[in-house]
């Protein structure tokens, strides 16, 4: 995604102004809407955010990461996105190679300590940066408190949009954006290290033309779980059959989530079964009008 923003805003965008600089690929500038909060309406500044993209979203569906900037720009934030930006160390951590987490949980730190808040479109990448670098950091002092001075700046996009910059209007849709009816996966790492569960619900009872319909055991993991699904293979299967079928009994035409790892969990799973109907949505693409 990192290459890609240059090459796909230059494209798309040619009229638009563009800021680079070291360690900067590009700045984007909105408008600070009315109801924002204190913070985010200071006169004569915008919040200066550091967008995570994420190395799935990098890798596999840098779409995710047009829409986040897209929807950061629309609540009035200067988005920066860090060039030299890389994992945040949760396969490492996962995987019990403490070193490696350490080293990228550094790297980290100095990427994104300059900005003012620091967002992420994945429940999981941020669970890991909000909950595990504490542990990560643990026998690093002067990291460890450097770390802590921008932990409480570090936010999941959807809590970012809805307790920061209380953004109350969406981007307009175009022919293209989905209209239907939805249910929401509520992923593990998002919900249960993060709080994340009424934020993107909020956000998407403002998108016109999308319906949601609860699924049964929404909260209930897809059974990816990163390294869990190569490890254990069988109960992964299992555990996603199960959202498979409770998405499949609530009448979605799509299923929308926060983190891609289980998008692509899930999405392979339904496709395997011979669904080639029901679409897997990330939040970020539906709230923007992308999708």
């Amino acid at each position: 995604m990192r290459n890609a923003i240059t090459s796909r805003w230059r494209k798309d965008l040619p009229g638009r102004r563009k800021l680079f600089s070291s360690g900067v690929h590009g700045t984007f500038r909105g408008q600070t809407p009315d109801n924002a909060s204190t913070e985010s309406s200071r006169i004569g500044e915008k919040m200066r955010v550091g967008l995570m993209v994420t190395c799935l979203v990098d890798v596999m569906r840098p779409e995710i990461g047009f829409s986040a900037l897209k929807l950061l720009e629309s609540a009035g934030c200067e988005v920066v996105v860090p060039e030299q930006q890389t994992c945040c160390g949760q396969p490492a951590y996962s995987s019990g190679n403490r070193e490696a987490a350490r080293e990228l949980a550094k790297k980290f730190i100095e990427d994104f300590d300059s900005f003012d808040y620091i967002v992420i479109p994945s429940g999981s990448c941020g669970g890991t940066v909000k909950t595990h670098y504490d542990d990560i950091l643990s026998d690093q002092p002067e990291l460890l408190a450097r770390y802590q001075k921008i932990k409480a700046r570090v936010f999941e996009l959807t809590d970012f949009l809805v307790n920061v910059v209380r953004l109350d209007k969406l981007p307009a849709l175009t022919q293209s954006s989905f209209k239907g009816n939805i249910t929401y996966h509520d992923s593990c790492c998002g919900l249960r290290e993060l709080g994340v569960q009424a934020q993107p619900r909020e956000l998407l009872a403002k998108r016109e033309g999308v319906q949601l319909t609860e699924m049964n055991q929404a909260r209930n993991c897809c059974g990816f779980g990163g390294t869990f699904a190569v490890k254990y293979g069988d109960i992964s299967a299992a555990i996603v059959d199960d959202k498979c079928d409770n998405i499949h009994a609530s009448g979605a035409d799509a299923v929308v989530l926060g983190d891609l790892g289980c998008m692509l969990n899930i999405e392979g799973r339904l496709r395997r079964k011979g669904d080639h109907k029901t679409r897997v949505l990330h939040v970020a693409e539906v709230l923007s009008g992308d999708a």
